[in-house]
């Protein structure tokens, strides 16, 4: 099987073409209710049936939240590998948010689970956590590379309590997050248009002026929404980088459902503030 054009150059075309708006997929039990749906396999698959139909072919990237359809078991997984298909059938980019870490024969079975091209869980790019060592994630690397597949590696996430392991400095005087960073730029180094080695980076953190992250490739960008951020906030966050950050919204959009055009329309307002955000830099 033909590997894929490499999943930066992807993304890149994706993101000129349809803005850079990623929007999750999390059908967690008390969006069910608000849609007026069971939490059951039936909601879940209404759930994300509608959410592929209404924007897999608007939005450069859908992210589904794989928990929340394993907390299903075999049911939900085949629920997710239906939308996975369907959205990318749909021309979306599909990034798994598995944040997966292991060693070894682990982690290159989590590679093969989502970054084989035959697997039914085939994704265009998986979310890794790397704090085993960044070494533990060459099985994925090497499996992404092959398959034309990208990783977004954990480097400065948004909840409060990453900073506890990210912003620990190392012996070198770098801290941990920073020295993630520093291994992805070397990952891409070369790679054009895009890399296809992403970092996640909070859009709550603020001024990050202090951290480098010209990484050569994609940053995800969670928090714009319910954690607070906003897309004017994008431009004082990530300067000089904000072309290659895929802003990520969940509830945002998804508390707009069931009505399919409600969720295209909170969509398209969120891709409109972006455009504008970006075009002050």
């Amino acid at each position: 099987m033909s590997p894929l054009e490499p999943f930066g150059a992807r993304l890149r075309t994706a993101m000129d073409e349809r803005g850079p708006l990623c929007v999750g997929i999390d059908p967690h039990a008390s969006l069910l209710a608000d849609w007026g749906l069971n939490d059951d396999i039936a909601g879940l698959e209404r759930f994300s049936r509608t959410v592929v139909e209404a924007l897999a072919d608007r939005v450069a990237v859908l992210k589904p939240q794989s928990a929340f359809f394993e907390r299903f078991g075999s049911r939900g997984i085949a629920v997710l590998e239906k939308s996975v298909e369907e959205a990318r059938a749909a021309g979306a980019l599909v990034v798994m948010d598995a944040k997966r870490g292991d060693i070894g024969s682990t982690m290159a079975a989590y590679a093969e689970s989502f970054l084989r091209k035959d697997s039914p869980l085939f994704s265009d790019a998986l979310t890794v956590s790397p704090y085993l060592g960044y070494g533990s994630l060459a099985p994925a690397i090497a499996l992404a590379r092959e398959s034309g597949a990208g990783l977004f590696v954990l480097a400065l996430t948004s909840n409060p309590e990453g900073g506890e392991v990210q912003h620990a400095v190392r012996a070198d005087g770098r801290n941990v997050g920073a020295t993630m960073l520093a291994h992805l730029a070397a990952e891409n180094a070369g790679e054009e248009p895009l890399g296809s080695f992403g970092a996640v980076v909070g859009a709550t953190l603020g001024d990050l002026s202090s951290y480098d992250l010209a990484v050569n490739g994609p940053i995800l960008a969670p928090g714009i929404g319910a954690q607070g951020a906003t897309p004017a906030d994008l431009p004082g966050v990530f300067g000089t980088v904000l072309r290659n950050v895929v802003p990520n919204v969940s509830r945002g959009v998804l508390r707009h459902g069931p009505d399919v055009g409600a969720l295209q329309a909170a969509s398209d307002r969120f891709a409109e503030e972006i455009r504008v955000a970006f075009a002050t830099v």
